[in-house]
């Protein structure tokens, strides 16, 4: 896959820039067009030498250097790259990118370029603990970066832990593997829906869950990179909204059942990820309600059952649901997939407290019509994302042949 490819390869101020050195003689071996991109901490570790000697090409490290008077360079480098590589990408590289900022030759590049960044981290295992890191990587995956996760092991500052840059050999799989994937939903209408609702008690007071939404806005990111036409149908979450997907914002279980219905037919798959209720007050106050010395009793009723509904009317889609459980949860999640007419279901453990609900992780396991049953270990909820797609489009091939 990287014969040929032209490749920007930034390296910032970690003692990981070494690493770089052999990514860069790898890629070459391969076939690739490696160059070179330094921070000026970058330079303090290795000198610009060495990768210009290693990719056989010029390496920048000033904005202001302009080596041809015709060109400017920043553009024309972000024009010119067909994969662009951070690695080692620091905190510091992150926080940057993260916020937008464009202060030497490596941030406005990445600013300028419209071809795939992947991201590979490097730090101190605390480091990349801290809430404000893992923001920013929030942010940056919401910006559509791809990201290969660091590894376990010995860290030059004498810490074991997770933060050491991944091995060049497997930075290059990682890509490979992303590459020839390619955009495998490209012309495809994805909807999904996201969260939780709210059903009114009174005019103060709602019944809801704990959904976050992260995992359905996470299958949404992915879905868009996969190349799908993707539209998110939301409850009410703390959320932004993703660039290039359509956002419909509802509350009630009423809410998304009708928006889900109304879009349906155009649909190639519907991925229903939200947390609906069940049921909600029959006979809401429209004031609140006055507290009182004895026990309130309300009455509840069903709500319309959207993924039933859906997997009845169902023709060419690929329909897959989601099923929160806390016991016996591959028998639930067998019955729900018969019950529902559905063609994959995706089972949370919500016994295990550690993922899923407000976690930015999760664990799954996934059911389909076919037969297929597999586990996805504990991991990011944008990895599952990544994972639960490349099983539902392999299914989605089988199907079709």
């Amino acid at each position: 896959m990287m014969r040929g490819k032209k490749i920007v390869l930034g390296v910032s101020g970690g003692i990981a820039a070494y690493k770089a050195c052999a990514l860069t003689s790898k890629l070459v071996q391969q076939g690739a067009d490696v160059k070179v991109i330094m921070t000026e901490g970058a330079t303090e570790f290795v000198q610009p030498l060495t990768f210009q000697a290693l990719s056989r090409n010029p390496v920048y490290t000033d904005a202001f250097d302009e080596k041809n008077p015709e060109k400017i360079a920043h553009i024309d480098l972000a024009d010119w790259a067909d994969i662009v590589i951070l690695a080692p990408a620091t905190a510091h590289l992150l926080a940057r990118l993260a916020n937008g900022l464009a202060d030497d030759m490596l941030t406005t590049i990445l600013l300028a370029t419209t071809a795939p960044v992947y991201i590979a981290p490097a730090m101190n295992v605390h480091m990349y603990d801290h809430p404000a890191v893992k923001d920013n990587l929030i942010t940056l995956e919401k910006y559509g970066y791809r990201f290969i996760e660091p590894g376990d092991g010995y860290l030059a500052c004498g810490y074991v832990g997770k933060g050491r840059l991944e091995e060049p050999e497997n930075i290059i799989k990682v890509i490979d593997d992303s590459e020839s994937k390619g955009q495998p939903l490209k012309g495809k209408n994805v909807l999904i829906s996201a969260g939780p609702t709210k059903e009114a008690v009174d005019a103060v007071r709602f019944f809801t869950n704990h959904s976050s939404g992260k995992m359905g806005y996470a299958l949404a990111e992915v879905a868009k990179q996969l190349g799908a036409s993707v539209t998110l149908v939301s409850g009410p979450v703390q959320m932004d909204p993703i660039n290039g997907v359509e956002l419909i914002q509802v509350k009630t279980a009423q809410e998304m059942y009708e928006a889900i219905l109304e879009r349906f037919d155009d649909q190639d798959m519907v991925i229903k990820a939200a947390a609906v209720a069940d049921y909600r007050p029959k006979n809401p106050s429209q004031q609140k309600l006055k507290k009182k010395s004895e026990s309130l009793v309300i009455e509840l009723e069903r709500t319309k059952d959207i993924l039933k509904t859906i997997g009845e009317k169902k023709e060419n889609q690929y329909l897959v649901g989601f099923a929160a459980e806390t016991d016996d949860v591959l028998y639930y999640g067998r019955q729900k997939l018969d019950k529902k007419n559905l063609d994959a279901i995706v089972i949370n453990d919500i016994g295990n407290l550690n993922v899923g609900f407000q976690s930015d992780d999760n664990e799954v396991q996934v059911i389909t019509k076919t037969g297929q049953e597999k586990s996805v270990t504990i991991r990011s909820k944008h990895e599952i994302a990544q994972q639960l797609f490349d099983i539902f489009i392999e299914d989605m091939m089988g199907e079709a042949k």
